[in-house]
């Protein structure tokens, strides 16, 4: 509300909040908050968004955890956006998952089709910027499901 939004909705985890035609949800995700130096605990999540049949979830920054298998089972994904970048980070925390960890979450979420996202745009970690889409193809076609994802290319339009 400082900050001049005048529609605010707070949740809590597994909570929803109608805004229209859109449903959308706080899940649980693994990472830490921090906008100071002694400000270590602020609140993080990913989204379930839901709308005329069809659900997005946005894990948001996060780490692999054993939660992804509850929101797989709470919700009928049809696209996962999981992180795949940023996996050697400098801090040494473990609050990011590597390409291979993305591929283990979006199995236990049952989803449709796997977006990486968190990746590419500038150094974040020590990886090689062009190693984690490559490690997730890898990983994908070891399991067999290299045809369920959607690695995106800057300015090529795709439709959903």
């Amino acid at each position: 509300h400082d900050l001049g939004f005048h529609i605010v909705h707070e949740l809590d985890y597994w909570q929803t909040v109608g805004l229209g035609p859109l449903k959308i949800s706080l899940t649980p995700c693994h990472h830490w908050g921090a906008r100071f130096l002694a400000d270590l605990h602020r609140d993080f999540g990913g989204f379930v968004i839901a709308v005329d049949g069809r659900t997005i979830f946005h894990c948001g920054d996060s780490a692999y955890f054993p939660g992804f298998k509850e929101i797989g089972d709470r919700y009928k994904i049809d696209i996962a956006l999981l992180p795949i970048g940023a996996y050697e980070a400098p801090s040494g925390r473990q609050v990011h998952m590597n390409p291979e960890e993305a591929v283990k979450a979006f199995l236990e979420l049952r989803a449709k089709t796997l977006i990486p996202m968190h990746y590419g745009t500038f150094r974040l970690g020590f990886e090689p910027l062009h190693e984690p889409p490559q490690r997730l193809v890898a990983s994908a076609r070891t399991y067999g499901i290299e045809e369920k994802v959607l690695v995106m290319t800057e300015g090529k339009p795709v439709v959903l």
